[in-house]
């Protein structure tokens, strides 16, 4: 439902986007809206999904399911189900943005700039880490389920979040807030960032280079310390700092401040749980 929900609270399709949407889905004929798609696709593939299915291929070479989730949210669910082979082929497309694919017959590029929301349970019998249910796997079997997802793409996702069970009575002091007031805090962040970014071709944080993270991504003395002992600790690798930086430019962004605090680098911290594993 949380990833069904990410849709929502995204900007609105530019013009420039949907084209880009819409020539994708014209290509396989799904362009069921007859018309410029005005939604960001939201893609949630079984898990016996295969590599070229995943990518795009074929005889004749057509988009896969990481350029039709282009400019949306691609959803995969129990991420350790899936084949090794499915999810190795999303390292290349997460890091370029575009995924070449060479046939006989043509040589084709498609875009595929996506968002990858994946969830998984901590062990195959999922009560690994609960308080109030018995887990029954053996160590060896909770670190084996782990290890299908590789260490290279676990590297590629900036956000790790556990997700502990939901109590009865939580329900009771839940307060809802709408995908409206969200999306409002979020176009403000975009806002801000596209007009930072305009000389420099891109919109996002995620774009920044590492020279351009040197002049936006600029930390005091006690930030740097703060990540610095992160860092040796969990033994993290350069792409990992990079992202811990954008998560940090990005909570700062949603939260109105011109620089990254301390506070700032804690929180993007706490959410690479995955590198404590």
């Amino acid at each position: 439902m949380m990833a069904k929900r990410i849709v929502t609270i995204l900007p609105d399709l530019s013009f420039e986007e949907a084209l880009e949407v819409t020539k994708i889905y014209s290509i396989i004929g799904k362009n069921e809206a007859q018309g410029i798609m005005r939604t960001r696709p939201f893609r949630n593939p079984h898990h016996t999904i295969s590599a070229v299915s995943m990518a795009g291929g074929g005889a004749f070479p057509k988009p896969g399911e990481v350029s039709l989730a282009h400019h949306g949210v691609l959803f995969l669910d129990e991420l350790p189900e899936f084949k090794h082979s499915s999810l190795e082929v999303l390292r290349g497309p997460m890091e370029d943005r575009k995924v070449s694919i060479s046939r006989v017959q043509a040589n084709l590029t498609y875009p595929c700039n996506f968002m990858l929301v994946a969830s998984m349970n901590p062990c195959p019998c999922g009560y690994f880490g609960d308080k109030e249910r018995e887990c029954k796997c053996t160590p060896s079997q909770i670190q084996n389920y782990k290890n299908r997802v590789s260490g290279p793409l676990l590297d590629r996702i900036d956000l790790h979040i556990e997700v502990p069970n939901v109590k009865f009575k939580s329900f009771e002091n839940t307060k809802e807030e709408l995908s409206c007031k969200i999306k409002e805090r979020v176009e403000k962040a975009r806002k801000i960032q596209q007009e930072r970014y305009a000389e420099y071709g891109i919109y996002t944080n995620s774009e920044l280079t590492p020279k351009l993270m040197e002049e936006f991504c600029v930390l005091s003395s006690s930030s740097k310390s703060i990540l610095e002992k992160y860092f040796q600790k969990n033994k993290l690798s350069a792409r990992s700092y990079s992202k811990i930086l954008k998560i940090a430019r990005t909570i700062a962004d949603l939260e109105g401040s011109e620089n990254i605090k301390d506070k700032h680098i804690l929180e993007a911290i706490r959410y690479r749980f995955m590198d404590k594993r």
